[in-house]
């Protein structure tokens, strides 16, 4: 590991690296993780056991403890706060397959929720030299910090090959000295799945807040909204920030209200939208989530769902789902647009998908994943609903579909000329 230097020549490194020197309005906020080198100790042990009788050893990067969750993989370049925060990955343990992580640090703007929400992190490397102007923090003070077991130091690649073969896989990190590899084993394979979980209302807000933050600018950060156009009530099932922030941005004034609130309680507040937010776990067994959907679809309000919320739009609307094998999990999926035959590459992070074969009359077709053929995207063909498998927020990921954004702003306003 490198050694910082002279307190001049790490402040020298800092202006350089920080664009207070290009972007006047910018505040010169000099983190000691510009361009420095982590003194970290990867010395205590860890291993990973998988309910197949996979065992990886490496070394721990995060808290020392245990820690289960069902096993997937992500194939994103960037953005590991942004998915180590999206409740979408509740009892989940996530695997990059980007070998090197850790090197933007750590920035709490970036932030999707206010915790942690997946259960581990399997990574190959860590960079031990943060160069991010943004950065307040490095990864593994912020996995410490937040009580998240972690592994770094194993083949990835072979556990890749394991989950995109064998499917998602149940598994257990134990971090610390005296590891014992049978307790490990045993506890993932005691873990019960996400098949049948019913998470959102776990992850979901106590109270109804309201929303203001729009979109990051680079030279402002995170503005207010203004000339708030439409009142929207979003559904919190899980959901992620920069979704509220686009729809802050486009003109939307938010509400936010927890998961299991009744229609008749989020009709009382005459919105012009409802939007329903993605989150972790099975839709199936969210019971008064479907039925306060199929109340409020109903009435021919505009409809938005993502992720869950889609899944949810279409349980409420007739059609079932399905658990996948190893569902999508990425920044760079392509998915096909039927109305043009355009190509858009998503952000996609789901287990479960709406089975295609199970839509009513009144579902279309929309979106179609390129990958694998699965179900993208849904329109109700009786009244102004839709929804969208993938984030079309992205953070992290491609913009391609934030125009959905806009077909939903579309549908409201069509809806205030009635």
């Amino acid at each position: 590991m490198g050694v910082r230097g002279t307190d001049d020549e790490f402040h020298e490194k800092a202006r350089w690296s920080n664009p207070s020197r290009f972007f006047a309005n910018v505040p010169c906020r000099i983190s000691p993780y510009i361009l420095t080198s982590l003194e970290v100790a990867l010395t205590v042990p860890a291993i990973l056991a998988l309910e197949d009788g996979s065992i990886f050893r490496g070394v721990a990067i995060g808290a020392t403890g245990q820690t289960v969750g069902e096993v997937v993989f992500n194939t994103a370049m960037t953005g590991y706060q942004e998915i180590l925060t999206d409740p979408s990955y509740a009892k989940q343990i996530v695997t990059l397959t980007y070998p090197h992580i850790g090197n933007t640090g750590v920035t709490p703007e970036d932030e999707e929720s206010a915790q942690i929400w997946a259960s581990g992190l399997v990574i190959r490397d860590l960079a031990m030299t943060v160069s991010n102007w943004r950065s307040q923090q490095s990864l593994p003070d912020y996995l410490r910090d937040n009580n998240i077991v972690a592994i770094a130091e194993i083949d990835t690649r072979r556990l890749t090959r394991i989950l995109r073969d064998k499917g998602a896989q149940n598994g257990c990190i134990l971090a610390g000295d005296n590891l014992d590899e049978s307790k490990a084993l045993e506890a993932a394979k005691a873990f019960p799945g996400l098949k049948g979980m019913d998470l959102a209302k776990e992850v979901t807000v106590s109270d109804a807040y309201t929303w203001t933050e729009s979109t990051w600018d680079l030279e402002k950060g995170h503005t207010e909204g203004v000339d708030s156009r439409f009142h929207v009530v979003a559904y919190d099932y899980g959901v992620k920030r920069n979704i509220l922030r686009m729809l802050v941005e486009r003109g939307c004034k938010l509400t936010v209200v927890p998961a299991q609130t009744p229609a008749a309680d989020v009709l009382a507040m005459n919105p012009d939208g409802i939007f329903l937010s993605n989150g972790p776990g099975d839709p199936e067994p969210c019971d008064y989530a479907i039925e306060a959907i199929k109340e409020i679809v109903a009435t021919g309000k505009p409809v938005f769902g993502i992720c869950l919320g889609h899944q949810l739009l279409a349980l409420a609307s007739g059609a079932k789902t399905m658990k996948m094998g190893t569902g999508h999990h990425g920044a760079n999926h392509p998915v096909k647009t039927l109305a043009d035959d355009t190509v858009m590459i998503t952000s996609q992070n789901h287990g479960f998908a709406v089975d295609m074969d199970s839509l009513p009359d009144n579902l279309k077709v929309t979106h179609v994943s390129l990958f694998d053929g699965t179900l993208q995207g849904i329109h109700r063909t009786d009244v102004p609903a839709f929804s969208f498998q993938g984030h079309p927020e992205a953070s992290p990921g491609p913009r391609d579909c934030a125009p959905l954004f806009d077909h939903f702003i579309e549908l409201m306003e069509a809806k205030s000329q009635q």
